[in-house]
């Protein structure tokens, strides 16, 4: 894999873009979350797929679909990561995160299964937390199937999974994501018995907007929040959501968490970061939909760092 661009800063995010050996185009995140140092938390979002045939309204990923990646591919976003910051591959930080949330819906490539499988025996990083952002697809049974072995046998206390829901209402919710996913119900009886007691529980995501509805009630009637936390973030700025003239009214969200932690759910309030945006680096940001389309939107605005690296691959690829 070639490194051919980077856009970023030390001290909160670098998008990188790289090329594969198969001419694949694929774009990978390594974070901060200021003020915390690297020591203490560092985040690897990494993607899964080329491109994305989901096309959610909110996510600039979408559309460019050039297919799945394979394991090879996948991991050498890693460890590129890994041995630019831990040459020895031994990584001392507390909590060490590898989201797979970058570009691709994960659950549409079973490689992305061998990898997490495999990473506890790559790296020596007591911190290692894998993540899994999902819209979980229609026919994705068997990936879930086997992603519950692995997470069961290698990370009973330590896998985050997280289901993009965005609303309750399946008109909206179908519009949002239009794509075939499993319903509400279906994620409820999944989640339930995916979550370990002293484990993470079962993350529900929404990204609110203006005119986005989320029924407390409803949730309530379908996810047991001894398993489940709901997590409520903005719509970050894409072109995507500007195009679809989605946007969010940041002064709204706090009645919003109160609405739904009266209820009963531990919530999440996540803000970003704002430079993020700038950078690119966001959640359902793609820094090369900015070459593309006029921005007209305060992000993707720095200045992407050519480079002409090749990875280190483990002999991997």
């Amino acid at each position: 894999m070639k490194i051919i661009a980077r856009a970023g800063r030390e001290d909160i995010a670098f998008v990188y873009i790289a090329r594969t050996r198969r001419d694949k185009l694929v774009e990978f995140v390594e974070a901060l979350q200021p003020p915390l140092p690297r020591e203490e938390k560092w985040v690897l979002i990494i993607s899964s797929l080329s491109g994305c045939p989901v096309r959610c309204r909110i996510c600039d990923g979408g559309g460019d679909y050039q297919g799945r990646l394979i394991e090879a591919e996948i991991l050498s976003q890693i460890d590129y990561l890994v041995t630019g910051r831990f040459p020895d591959r031994k990584i001392p930080v507390k909590k060490f995160k590898i989201q797979f949330a970058r570009v691709g819906e994960p659950a549409l490539n079973n490689a992305v299964l061998d990898v997490l499988d495999s990473l506890p025996d790559l790296y020596h990083a007591p911190g290692l937390i894998s993540c899994l952002s999902t819209i979980a697809p229609q026919g994705s049974e068997d990936f879930f199937d086997r992603l519950m072995e692995i997470k069961k046998r290698r990370y009973p206390k330590r896998f985050q999974l997280q289901f993009s829901i965005h609303s309750t209402d399946v008109r909206i919710r179908n519009r949002l994501i239009p794509f075939p996913k499993w319903d509400l119900e279906k994620i409820g009886r999944y989640g339930e018995e995916f979550y370990d007691r002293g484990g993470r529980k079962v993350t529900l995501n929404f990204a609110v907007g203006d005119g986005i509805v989320i029924d407390p009630d409803k949730l309530l009637k379908i996810f047991n929040p001894d398993a489940f936390l709901i997590k409520i973030t903005p719509i970050n700025p894409t072109i995507a959501a500007t195009k679809h003239g989605l946007k969010t009214d940041i002064t709204v969200l706090p009645e919003v968490v109160e609405r739904i932690r009266s209820s009963g759910f531990e919530v999440i309030f996540s803000i970003g970061e704002l430079e993020e945006n700038r950078i690119g680096s966001n959640c359902g940001q793609y820094f090369r939909r900015y070459k593309y389309q006029s921005n007209g939107i305060d992000a993707y605005t720095y200045d992407l760092e050519p480079l002409s690296e090749d990875s280190s691959d483990q002999g991997i690829e």
